[in-house]
């Protein structure tokens, strides 16, 4: 996954590639589709894949409880970041009065 890619970009390229690999007779599994979308993360996702490996059954985790998990992350990662933007925009001008 590419630093600014989305989850949505991110599932429709990988979509592809699966599909192609099918059209010619390769066939994964499930785990081994969800475990190939959690390695092409970019660093700043490391906790979250680490979160998903501890919390649930990899073996068993379907791919749309995946994406749906991943998506929603993606939703509030963008949410604090642009919390973050709004409250560096503000700022607070102060008048200054002196004495002679």
């Amino acid at each position: 996954m590419k630093e600014n890619e989305t989850i949505v970009e991110m599932t429709t390229k990988f979509t592809d590639i699966v599909n192609g690999l099918k059209a010619l007779g390769k066939t994964y599994k499930e785990s081994e589709n969800v475990m190939k979308i959690l390695r092409s993360f970019p660093s700043k996702w490391h906790t979250k894949v680490i979160a998903i490996q501890e919390a649930k059954d990899l073996t068993k985790l379907p791919m749309e409880e995946l994406i749906g998990s991943l998506m929603t992350y993606e939703i509030n990662l963008e949410k604090k970041l642009q919390e973050g933007e709004d409250k560096k925009k503000k700022s607070i001008a102060l008048k200054v009065i002196t004495k002679e």
